[in-house]
This record gives structure tokens, C-alpha cells and sequence, in this order.
């Protein structure tokens, strides 16, 4: 059958295990020094362990792959303990597996073994309350914020078209010793001010490194930009969330592949829409 799986690539796999304890149905050991997916039937396609690869060797690719057995892979998970239990159930739930789920809760039952949540409370609400915050339901609508002041419309600070990281080219003329923002896809609808507090002033580009296929491409279009184009700094803005920081590695390696060096800054923006941290980088 034709699915999303993982792939690793292994030029840029430094063999540090990171992605190791984020893949809790144990599709990926450590051999010969490189770590490698030792069976499709292990890889659920969710892309768990995305975000902790530090050299961005792991991608999702579609290709004809053997079906995912959730039982097989509760095999697996139950010799790793509770908390690796409870991981995965959380994980599926994140991803709205509930089919997964459910089988997966079966197994436990049929092995008398104790379930890492009140069984009284329904699955799905208790795995709810846990988790990673880039996948996890939340809803803060009812928190208590300062609107701040309303009064017109804003004028939009966009300089240029198009913004998405595969449709820009690294030689328009529009680029030519500015400064580029770079932000994440989520960032924009995160921050009420992001036009006129991070936008203005400067050229944009929008990118999603969990997401975005040909990412290698992104890398050399930094280092066009910045030897070609001779842009001025790089502001990075990324979401908290885990899988958000590839962004910030893809334009460190562009910039060290380039013979030009320039400032990069990086924005952390926080769910609810706060800058956490700013500092160059």
C-alpha cells in the first residue's frame, strides 16, 4: 500500500540518537552508527521524532510501504514501561488516531496490563490533558486579555510577492540588501501585531519545517540570498513548539555555507501569542 513514512537520510544522519527516545513504537535503532527505520510495519507516518533531529536528516516521503500494525507495535512499547505507554497513547491521540487508539488500548486489556490513566475517564479526554504543545488540542479562548486598542484598520507592511519559502527567488531584485524575516507559518496568526511590530521594515518569507517537502532547497536559498542577493540580517520567528526549531537550523546552515556572514536573530513566539525569547544567534 501507498502511505506517508519516514525516510532518513543518510549523508546528513550523524548517528547522535536524539530521534531514538521520540519514536516510542521503536521504527528507528542506531546501526553501524547511523540511524536507520528497521521496519515499516513499526512507522506510523506522524512524524514523532521530526523536531529532535539536529542535522534535519529525517523527512516524511510517500511511497509503497508495508501497513503500520499498531499490535506489533504495542509489543514493542509494553517491554519499555508505562511512561513509554503513555507516550504512544498520547501520541496517537494527538494525531486523532482514534482507530489506533483503540487498538491499542485492546492489547493493554487483553495483557491485564494497567492503563497510565483513570480508566473511569474516557481515553480521549484524559489523553487530551497531556502532550506535545504542536500537535495537542487546547482551547484558551476565555483567557482574560487586553485587546489593547482597536480603532481602524492597519495598513499591511508586506513589501513583496510571492512569501512562501519554494516560490521566492533568491535573485529578485526586491531582496537585494534588505533584511529578511523568515517565520514560521503558524507565526503571523499567533501574534496580533505581527505586521506592525516584526513585519515592517522588512522582506518576508514563510516556511513550515515540519511540513514543507525539498527543504535542502530552502538551505541553498538562504545561502543565495545571502552571497547573491547580499541581504542585510536574518530574523528568524519560530513557534515554541519542538518541530518549529528546523526552521532555525535550515538558516544556520545557510548561512555557513555562505562566504558572507551576517547577523541572524532568532523570535520564539508562544502559543498564546508572547515573544519567550529573542537573541542572535
Amino acid at each position: 500500500m501507498k502511505r506517508k513514512i519516514i525516510t532518513i537520510d543518510n549523508e546528513k544522519c550523524n548517528g547522535c540518537g536524539e530521534c531514538i527516545p521520540n519514536c516510542p513504537e521503536g521504527a528507528i535503532q542506531i546501526i553501524d552508527g547511523k540511524a536507520r527505520l528497521i521496519s515499516d510495519l513499526f512507522c506510523d507516518g506522524l512524524g514523532a521524532c521530526l523536531g529532535y533531529c539536529p542535522v534535519e536528516a529525517i523527512s516524511i516521503e510517500e511511497r509503497e510501504a508495508e501497513p503500520y500494525d499498531e499490535r506489533k507495535v504495542m509489543e514493542n512499547i509494553i517491554k519499555q514501561g508505562s511512561n513509554v505507554i503513555k507516550a504512544h497513547l498520547e501520541h496517537l491521540r494527538e494525531h486523532e488516531e482514534e482507530k489506533l487508539l483503540n487498538d491499542a488500548l485492546k492489547v493493554l486489556k487483553e495483557k491485564s496490563i494497567e492503563l497510565p490513566f483513570d480508566e473511569k475517564t474516557p481515553s480521549h479526554h484524559a489523553l487530551l490533558n497531556a502532550g506535545c504543545p504542536g500537535a495537542k488540542s487546547m482551547d484558551f479562548s476565555g483567557d482574560d486579555r487586553d485587546n489593547g486598542e482597536e480603532t481602524g484598520k492597519r495598513a499591511s507592511q508586506l513589501r513583496q510577492w510571492p512569501v512562501q519559502m519554494h516560490l521566492i527567488s533568491p535573485l529578485a531584485s526586491n531582496f537585494h540588501k534588505k533584511n529578511l524575516l523568515l517565520a514560521a507559518d503558524c507565526v503571523a496568526y499567533s501574534l496580533g501585531d505581527f505586521h506592525k511590530d516584526h513585519l515592517k521594515g522588512n522582506q518576508l518569507a514563510i516556511a513550515c519545517p515540519k511540513l514543507d517537502d525539498g527543504q535542502d532547497g530552502y538551505v541553498q536559498k538562504i545561502t543565495a540570498l545571502v552571497d547573491q542577493t547580499e541581504i542585510n540580517t536574518i530574523t528568524v520567528m519560530i513557534m515554541e513548539v519542538p518541530c518549529c526549531g528546523g526552521l532555525l537550523r535550515i538558516v544556520q546552515e545557510g548561512v555557513k555555507k555562505a562566504s558572507r556572514k551576517i547577523p541572524v536573530k532568532c523570535k520564539t513566539v508562544g502559543i498564546k501569542g508572547d515573544i519567550l525569547q529573542e537573541e542572535w544567534v
